[in-house]
């Protein structure tokens, strides 16, 4: 997909930059396979306030994308790439030989009636998945199961991918995008490809609106605040804050880890860059 740059004949347009869509299907999605979505505001099952900033946003239908494909050593043809509201990879619609529809996140290169499988071992084709223990060392991959039958769960927004270096004592060891080097089960499943949709990172939305229609509100910074409602707020004029950064709680922010030690970091062969794995 290319980018689609916009000539500035209104000032909503000046600076718009999105990703082309004019490939993706045009129509609704299919009504089994998608779902409406209550909007949380931002607010846990308490009422409370966890992740600021939410609120508002045009409704969505959710699509239920299988993440396991369950399906094993059955052939499905791909009729259409559509556009998901609840991610920023582009989603494809399968069918397999006995009519059975399924979303999948759709791998860059796939086109309608291209044929993707999930079995033990398949070729290593864009769409086809299979556990990491029977995939050529050296292959990127996207969807990747962190444990087997679970569904992937790494390697899954746009553009996100992670190369699949070997195998080791039953273990295969991946290297993510963010630099970090990991373990997981051979028998976990990946699907071969790089995800779709890698514009998404350069696209400029122009104006404010278009976040609120995401679903995204304005931000104010500390410094703009009152004393009672921000760290960095009061002081006579315009002030830097005079402290290091930290959110509304007090709590430091720029660069501070937040990560928890645990299990997981013993998967961990090296840290992702600047950040904290195995000791």
């Amino acid at each position: 997909m290319a980018l689609r740059k916009f000539r500035p004949i209104t000032p909503s347009t000046r600076g718009l930059v999105l990703v082309d869509k004019s490939d993706l299907w045009k129509g609704p999605p299919l009504k089994t396979l998608a779902r409406g979505a209550r909007k949380t505001g931002g607010r846990n099952n308490h009422g409370h306030i966890t992740a600021a900033h939410r609120g508002g946003g045009t409704r969505r239908r959710l699509r239920d994308v299988d993440f396991r494909r369950r399906d094993f050593g059955k052939e499905a043809t791909v009729e259409r790439l559509e556009y998901d509201p609840g991610r920023t990879a582009f989603i494809a619609l399968i069918r397999y030989p006995d009519g059975k529809p399924s979303y999948i996140i759709a791998p860059q290169g796939l086109k309608p009636g291209d044929t993707v499988i999930s079995d033990e071992r398949t070729p290593v084709k864009v769409g086809n998945a299979m556990p990491l223990a029977n995939i050529p060392e050296g292959t990127i991959v996207h969807n990747v199961e962190l444990k087997p039958g679970a569904g992937g769960q790494l390697a899954r927004a746009a553009g996100a991918s992670a190369q699949y270096l070997g195998l080791d004592r039953d273990y295969a060891t991946l290297r993510l995008a963010s630099g970090e080097v990991r373990r997981v089960r051979g028998e976990c499943r990946a699907t071969i490809g790089v995800v779709s949709n890698s514009d998404h990172m350069n696209e400029s939305y122009g104006k404010a609106g278009r976040m609120r229609w995401r679903g995204r509100r304005p931000r104010v910074r500390g410094v703009a605040m009152n004393p009672i409602d921000h760290p960095h707020g009061g002081g006579e004029g315009k002030t830097a804050g005079g402290r290091h950064p930290v959110n509304p709680k007090g709590l430091p922010t720029k660069g501070y880890k937040t990560r928890r030690k645990g299990k997981s970091n013993a998967m961990i062969v090296r840290p992702r860059k600047g950040g904290r794995g195995r000791r």
